[in-house]
């Protein structure tokens, strides 16, 4: 019998999870791979992450639900992908989770835009009682969060902090969905489910050594903006310090309004400071009347300061540095990088380093429109869960 091609890479860690990716549209091809190896590994649960500008996620969902219909999975489009190789587009990464060392189960929420937090809550507290009962006994040590967003929602800083106020001490993390820098539609798929204005939960279990962290690269100037004029539902800022928002915004950074760009919010970002620490509120686009979209909350009254580049390389591999000795040794990485990062990389040509960095790490995860991290929905940073190797473990 003639063997079917399997994924451009496959990838086994030694903490025993798998990653494949490919760049080839053909998802019956890659469904096939997946199940092969999710049978050769015992993998119960599938993380999967995709461009759609390779693939439809309804094409990707059919796919699985033919060739491992038994391999529960969860997943989001993306903005990039970050595999084995480095950094990427145009490729699916699926992410492979062996029964005898992760017991994962997850829930889809959807119709973000019409639901309660209580809602949300609700589902976090049922699922923490299905993995209970997977488990045997409540065990929250060895437990993580992941949670994927419609990065086009306007609803991730309330998803986010209804989501943390269920998990007690579970440390929460995750991406927006992304669609390439479209900024039209973004897809989550969950066991056969293809939605948009949904989230994603995943609760995971296990004896594999973890550490949750977050990186950025700015530090904050006195220069400061404060928004005087919003449209809050749509993330839309129309007025910095009683001025035009592009034309404020342009002025504090240098720049003239006229040639403001998706790489000059990257450049620039401004900063929000909550509970002492400084968090990044990335500009998504400017609009024709000089009013800026956000990909984070924002309201009127809210104070923000401009921010000053930090060097990315060094800044990230401080990071994974401080990773590794808390851990005794990176296995491998699940990233979650906010595209402003890559747009920024690029322009400063530190692009190839970071993609780098993160294929010696073993970083694999996606570009993102937001991240979350513990109770915050984050923007132009890089948040992870750092795995050591089984045999610390043990």
């Amino acid at each position: 019998m003639r063997r079917t091609s399997l994924a451009n890479s496959q990838t086994r860690y030694a903490c025993g999870l798998s990653a494949l990716t490919t760049d080839e549209p053909d998802m019956e091809a890659f469904a096939k791979a997946i199940a092969l190896e999710a049978a050769a590994i015992d993998a119960g649960f599938a993380l999967l992450f995709f461009s759609q500008s390779l693939v439809e996620a309804s094409a990707l969902s059919q796919a699985l639900m033919t060739h491992a219909p038994a391999l529960h999975h969860a997943g989001c489009s993306t903005a990039g992908e970050i595999t084995p190789q480095g950094l990427e587009d145009g490729h699916v990464l699926a992410m492979l989770l062996p029964s005898p060392a992760f017991t994962a189960v997850s829930v889809m929420v959807e119709n973000l835009s019409s639901s309660g937090m209580d809602r949300i809550t609700g589902e976090v507290e049922t699922l923490r009682r299905s993995l209970r009962a997977r488990l045997g006994c409540d065990r929250t040590k060895g437990t993580f969060a992941l949670c994927f967003i419609d990065g086009l929602s306007y609803a991730e800083e309330a998803v986010s902090s209804a989501i943390h106020w269920g998990l007690d001490d579970i440390p929460l993390l995750g991406g927006s969905a992304g669609d390439d820098l479209k900024f039209e539609t973004t897809r989550l798929i969950s066991n056969g489910k293809v939605t948009s204005d949904s989230a994603i939960i995943v609760l995971i279990s296990t004896e594999i050594p973890f550490h949750v962290f977050k990186t950025d690269n700015f530090v904050p100037t006195d220069e400061k903006l404060v928004v005087t004029a919003s449209d809050p539902d749509h993330r839309i800022v129309r007025e910095f310090n009683a001025t035009n928002a592009a034309q404020e915004y342009a002025a504090s950074v240098g720049i003239v309004a006229q040639m403001l760009t998706p790489l000059s919010f990257a450049s620039h970002p401004v900063v929000v400071k909550v509970g002492g620490q400084y968090y990044c509120r990335s500009i998504q686009k400017m609009h024709a009347d000089g009013s800026l979209s956000f990909f984070c909350a924002i309201d009127d009254g809210v104070v923000l300061s401009i921010a000053q580049p930090k060097d990315m390389v060094e800044s990230t591999r401080a990071a994974l540095r401080d990773v590794e000795e808390r851990l005794g040794g990176i296995d491998m990485i699940l990233g979650f990088d906010c595209v402003l990062r890559r747009l920024d990389a690029r322009n400063r040509q530190v692009f190839r380093e970071i993609s780098e960095l993160y294929r010696v790490n073993n970083v694999i995860g996606f570009g993102t429109y937001g991240e979350q991290y513990r109770s915050m929905h984050l923007n132009q940073t890089f948040t992870g869960i750092a795995f050591g190797e089984r045999q610390a473990a043990e």
